[in-house]
């Protein structure tokens, strides 16, 4: 099980309290691999990023074992964590903190990233995608055939 991965995009909508319906064909997986415990932190990018409890384990454990030099994103990625668990009803709640942090509002995406989840921002990951298209395509890219 720890081998899945997440992949996909769901355009989904935070309710009035700030909590997302965990996506139907994400639900029994996670409930699987991490009793539909969660844990939710800061990107750099600007967006959040959800993991299911045992793939955050493993994060936290490399993260926590970088070097002095590295502080500052130690405290980014571990002093925002929030550990959540999906309730009955399948949503998890985004706490006002990490909403803020992410510039949440109503419409966001959640977007399969292999081992863990992004949450943005709909409007702002909107602009990012655009942004990084602009950019062009990485060298390590270049010689990738598709």
């Amino acid at each position: 099980m720890s081998n899945f991965v997440f992949q996909g995009a769901s355009a989904l909508s935070l309710d009035a309290k700030g909590r997302l319906s965990v996506p139907a064909r994400h639900r029994d997986v996670l409930a699987a691999m991490a009793g539909g415990q969660l844990t939710i932190t800061k990107h750099p990018e600007g967006c959040l990023m959800v993991f299911p409890r045992p793939a955050w384990e493993a994060f936290r454990d490399k993260i926590a074992a970088l070097p002095m030099s590295a502080s500052g994103w130690k405290r980014i990625f571990l002093g925002n964590a929030m550990d959540v668990e999906i309730d009955s009803a399948s949503r998890v709640l985004i706490s006002p903190e990490l909403r803020a942090a992410a510039g949440l509002s109503k419409d966001v995406m959640l977007l399969g990233m292999g081992s863990h989840f992004e949450l943005w921002d709909a409007a702002r990951y909107t602009a990012h995608e655009a942004e990084v298209m602009q950019q062009g395509m990485p060298d390590v890219l270049k010689d990738f055939t598709f």
